[in-house]
């Protein structure tokens, strides 16, 4: 997908209702762990993610086409090569919860700020995103976590060029820059069984750059990978 179609995509969807809860569920672990019934809402904390989409180098033969078609015509190389890739992160392995897992760059909301700002702080925190020229999109469905106690706030944003990125040593153990193109394959998509707390659980992933995306964020690309048309049983 053209970075630039991406983002035309991602403003014209932001104007309207969200896929919500039910796409997110397409990509939801089974069983999957509810709040106690008895927890007081003021005790879930607020963390936010940044799902940022950029511009990078093709990754697939159907991008090379299209930057060859570009060529061949006098097209916008930019325009036609540029393929739409987002950003996750490889969580430390040092870290005590969710450590080794692929997530979202981000973390706690801190009292007062935004979930926007948060995103964006945390951003630069973890793999030292320069903010001064994102552009933030829109923000998906609220995802309540209470494995971790936590509700993520999903928030997407654009880099006009692929960012120089490093990671925070100590949090992250790499990044990923993924191709959208990829995570819309349907091949993409499978199914596998883990254990947590002593029982096993079905947790549908999508395999992509070399590892397996589950649980919180997976959930979190099934809504917006909706935004695109994408749906799981296809």
């Amino acid at each position: 997908m053209i970075f630039r179609d991406a983002v035309d995509r991602l403003q014209r969807a932001f104007r309207h209702e969200l896929p919500g809860p039910n796409a997110q569920a397409g990509m939801a672990p089974v069983p999957r762990r509810a709040w106690p019934s008895h927890l007081n809402p003021a005790r879930i904390r607020n963390a936010a993610g940044l799902l940022l989409v950029f511009p990078g180098p093709p990754r697939d033969r159907r991008n090379a086409e299209r930057a060859e078609h570009a060529a061949k015509n006098q097209l916008d190389t930019d325009t036609m090569a540029d393929a739409a890739h987002i950003v996750l992160t490889v969580r430390s392995h040092r870290l005590e919860r969710h450590g080794g897992q692929v997530s979202l760059p981000g973390g706690v909301v801190d009292p007062g700020e935004t979930f926007e700002r948060a995103a964006l702080r945390e951003a630069h925190e973890e793999v030292a995103l320069t903010i001064d020229e994102i552009e933030v999109l829109g923000a998906l469905t609220p995802l309540d976590i209470p494995v971790s106690g936590f509700r993520l706030h999903p928030i997407v944003a654009a880099a006009p060029v692929q960012p120089a990125m490093a990671p925070a040593d100590g949090e992250v153990d790499c990044i990923l820059e993924i191709d959208i193109d990829q995570l819309l394959t349907p091949s993409c998509v499978i199914r596998t069984t883990r254990e947590r707390d002593g029982r096993t659980i079905t947790a549908p992933a999508f395999r992509a750059g070399g590892v397996e995306i589950w649980g919180a964020t997976a959930m979190v690309l099934a809504e917006f990978l909706a935004l695109f048309g994408w749906n799981p049983e296809r």
